[in-house]
């Protein structure tokens, strides 16, 4: 297959329609259905359904365009660079769970080049299920979650299906994460049943909202009182609101919260691993090698292991 070719069929999927991709391309609707035709054929997959309302890819299909665009822009940039010498624009992008030190990071990373003046970045804070897909189809080159003991064997399982690896960047005790406006807010350390009278705010999952596709541990407990939200900004409004709270790794980031929150020790053996993922096959670029610097330098600002007279 040819670059061409590949640029034409990522058109169709842009477009969602081979009459409006032809229109686009300036060639013909009979010459582009061969043209797709001619890659599935060489490729042994289905790339897209059709039907009365369109066209859209399949799975397989979705896969195939994520190293479709890849191979185009890098033979842009490889274009821009040598043939044209215009400036190639830098590109990265990341998605993942609901971490303010990863959103810091990645704040850490831009303003390293705040002075060039060609760059596209990316950044998506999603649930799990879709962050596994944005890196899966080479939407996000990276994408950050945690496993731990409990979920580790069915997000292992849909990482392997996906042909993509999960590395560790460093383990986390678990905390507490609150207003300090909280009545626990000065407790040292907090246990479970001191959490019974508050409601316990978790990040929805949609329809894979499995006890493993949860961002917080500990999610077959039975809380009393349960709030499931789909943003960070809705959490700490009810943090302050309804004295909430929520579990998490201890990392708090007040450039970004503000000093109002606290992460307080939970009295549990349970342990979070955060790590990122990526294609098995695929090397990180610069950005993304520079992006898992920024992540690696919060290893240390956990505030550290739980000591047996702090359970006391």
């Amino acid at each position: 297959m040819t670059l061409q070719q590949l640029r034409q069929i990522i058109m169709v999927a842009d477009s969602g329609s081979i009459n409006e991709a032809a229109k686009r391309l300036f060639i013909t609707q009979p010459s582009l259905s061969a043209t797709i035709k001619t890659v599935e054929n060489e490729t042994g997959i289905e790339i897209f359904n059709r039907s009365n309302r369109g066209i859209i890819a399949t799975a397989e299909g979705e896969e195939f365009l994520g190293y479709a665009r890849q191979v185009s822009e890098q033979y842009q940039l490889m274009e821009d660079k040598y043939l044209t010498g215009t400036p190639y624009k830098k590109k990265f992008g990341v998605s993942m769970q609901h971490y303010t030190f990863a959103v810091e990071a990645f704040i850490h990373l831009i303003r390293q080049y705040e002075e060039d003046n060609l760059y596209e970045f990316s950044i998506f804070e999603g649930r799990t299920i879709d962050v596994i897909e944005n890196v899966r189809k080479q939407v996000s080159e990276l994408g950050i979650i945690y496993e731990n003991d409990f979920n580790e064997n069915v997000i292992g399982k849909i990482l392997r299906e996906g042909d993509l690896e999960f590395i560790p960047l460093f383990s986390c005790n678990i905390y507490v994460f609150m207003a300090k406006s909280n009545p626990l807010a000065k407790k040292k350390i907090i246990k479970m049943e001191d959490l019974m009278d508050y409601p316990c705010c978790t990040f929805d999952q949609g329809e894979r909202n499995s006890f493993y596709f949860a961002e917080e541990v500990l999610s077959t407990y039975s809380y009393r009182k349960f709030i499931k939200v789909n943003d960070r900004a809705t959490i700490l409004n009810l943090m302050v609101g309804l004295n909430g709270y929520t579990l998490c790794s201890g990392i708090i980031c007040q450039e970004l919260n503000g000093p109002e929150y606290i992460a307080i020790p939970l009295d549990t053996k349970e342990m979070m691993r955060i790590g990122y993922i990526k294609h098995k096959k695929m090397r990180l670029s610069e950005l993304g090698k520079k992006y898992v610097e920024e992540l690696k330098k919060y290893e240390m600002q956990e505030p550290g292991p739980i000591s047996s007279s702090d359970r006391i």
